[in-house]
C-alpha cells in the first residue's frame, strides 16, 4: 500500500501519466524501483513526468498513510475489487481513491452527477435542490462536487429525501472547501461517502478542480447540468460525459440569463431537457428495474407491494416489436452474416461480438472488449456510419446485423 500512496502523492502530473507508467511496469512497486533509464523507455511521458517518477522520497506517503489510519480514511487502489468498474473504464481513472464514509456499490446504482455554477441564482438553487430530492426519492444516487451553489443545493436535496449522496472533491480528502460546507460534508459522509484522488495533506491547486470533473462523470450514468454560464466548469463535466459515453441532460433556464447561457447551449446542441427528476430517471428504468420507481403524487416512495405489482404488469405486457429500418422486404434475402462482417477491422469485430442481440449499454461493451472507452466510442461511431449499429438512447446501441433462416 505504501507504493500506491507514493504514486498518489506525486503532484503536478497528468492523471493519465500515472496510468501509462502503471500499465508499463505492472505495479506501483516496480514503478517505484524503476531507474531513469527504464523511465526513459516509457512512451507517452514528458521529461518532467519522468523526473517526477524518479523522486523516490517516501515521507509524504508515510505521513498520508498515518493520517488515513487515524482518521478512518479508506484507500481503494485501481484494480481492487471495491474500485468502481464504471470509473476504471474511463480514459484516465484515478490510480487511488480516498474515501470517507461508506461508498455505495456504484456499478449497481443509477448515479447522476448534478453540476452547475457556484454563483447560482435563486432559480438555480431551487431547481438543483428539487432535482437532487426527486432523483434520490426515485431511487437514484446523487453525485456532486460539493462546491458552493448548484453542487451544494443538489446534495441538500438528496439528503432531505433520505437518500445517499457521493461528494467528489477537487481538494485533498481531509480538506473542506469551501469552509462553510463543513456541516454538509459531515452529513454526506453519514449518508454516503466523500471521495478524492488527492491524499490527505496534498497541497491544493486550481488544476485539481477541472480534473475532478472527469471522476464525477466517470462514476455516473448521466450528468445533469442545472444552471451554467458559458465557460463554466459544469460544461467541462458535460464534455467529459460525452467523451466517456455518458448521457448529458440539462434544465432549461431563462433565455436572457447569462447564468443559464451555457446550459441552454447544451440543450440547443445535444443535451436532453428534463423538468423533473423522473424525466431523467425514466431513461434508466429498464436498466435498474429494482432500484428506480416513479414517485407517487404525494411524494412518498411506492410500497414493495406496489413495486412488485408494477413489475408483474410489465412482465405480462405483450412485447412490442417494431419493424427496423434495416429489415428487408419479404422475399429479399438477407446478406450472409460472414459477408457482412468480412470488411470490418479487428476492433470493430470485437465491439460487435460484445453486443447482445437486443440493446447493449456502452459500459458493457467497454467491459467485455477490454478496449479503452475512447476506442470503443470511436469504433461505435464508425459502425454507426457504416450502418452496422444504431444508437438506442441512454448510452445503448443495437445491432443492425441480422441473419435469415430457412
Amino acid at each position: 500500500m505504501k507504493y500506491w500512496m507514493w504514486l498518489a502523492c506525486l503532484n503536478i502530473m497528468r492523471p493519465k501519466a500515472k496510468c501509462i507508467a502503471l500499465e508499463h511496469f505492472g505495479s506501483p512497486k516496480k514503478l517505484f524501483f524503476a531507474g531513469k533509464s527504464e523511465l526513459a523507455a516509457v512512451p507517452g511521458l514528458t521529461d518532467n513526468e519522468r523526473e517526477r517518477f524518479a523522486d523516490k522520497s517516501m515521507w509524504r506517503a508515510d505521513r498520508a498513510l498515518e493520517t488515513c489510519v487515524s482518521r478512518d480514511i479508506r484507500i481503494i487502489a485501481l484494480g481492487d475489487s471495491a474500485y468502481p468498474h464504471r470509473l476504471a473504464n474511463i480514459y484516465d481513472p484515478p490510480v487511488v481513491l480516498f474515501v470517507r464514509g461508506k461508498l455505495p456499490d456504484i456499478d449497481g446504482e443509477a448515479a447522476v452527477a448534478i453540476v452547475g455554477t457556484r454563483k447560482a441564482s435563486p432559480y438555480g438553487i431551487k431547481m438543483a435542490t428539487q432535482m437532487g430530492y426527486e432523483i434520490s426519492r426515485g431511487g437514484g444516487l446523487v453525485v456532486t462536487g460539493l462546491a458552493a451553489g448548484i453542487d451544494s443545493a443538489a446534495a441538500v436535496g438528496a439528503l432531505r429525501a433520505g437518500g445517499q449522496c457521493v461528494g467528489v472533491l477537487g481538494t485533498a480528502i481531509d480538506e473542506v472547501y469551501p469552509k462553510q460546507n463543513a456541516a454538509l460534508y459531515d452529513d454526506v459522509c453519514a449518508a454516503g461517502a466523500i471521495v478524492s484522488e488527492y491524499p490527505p495533506g496534498m497541497p491544493g491547486s486550481a488544476r485539481h478542480f477541472p480534473a475532478r470533473n472527469r471522476i464525477m462523470s466517470g462514476l455516473s450514468v448521466g450528468v445533469l447540468v442545472v444552471e451554467a454560464p458559458k465557460g463554466s466548469g459544469a460544461l467541462i463535466t458535460a464534455s467529459h460525459a460525452n467523451e466517456q459515453g455518458r448521457d448529458v441532460f440539462a434544465v432549461p433556464g431563462n433565455a436572457d440569463a447569462p447564468s443559464c447561457a451555457g446550459s441552454n447551449d447544451l440543450l440547443r446542441d445535444s443535451a436532453r431537457m428534463v423538468l423533473s427528476g423522473w424525466d431523467l430517471l425514466s431513461e434508466y428504468e429498464g436498466r435498474f428495474p429494482h432500484k428506480l420507481h416513479r414517485p407517487s403524487p404525494d411524494g412518498r416512495r411506492p410500497s414493495d407491494e406496489q413495486r412488485l405489482e408494477t413489475q408483474a404488469a410489465r412482465a405480462a405486457a405483450p412485447a412490442k416489436t417494431a419493424k427496423k429500418d434495416v429489415d428487408k422486404p419479404d422475399g429479399e434475402a438477407y446478406i450472409d452474416l460472414e459477408s457482412q462482417l468480412e470488411k470490418l477491422s479487428e476492433r470493430q469485430l470485437a465491439v460487435i461480438s460484445a453486443m447482445d442481440a437486443g440493446e447493449t449499454f456502452t459500459d458493457t461493451i467497454i467491459e467485455r472488449t477490454k478496449l479503452p472507452p475512447s476506442a470503443v466510442m470511436g469504433e461505435l461511431t464508425m459502425l454507426q456510419i457504416m450502418g452496422y449499429v444504431s444508437p438506442a438512447g441512454s448510452g445503448r446501441f443495437k445491432l443492425n446485423i441480422r441473419t435469415k433462416r430457412g
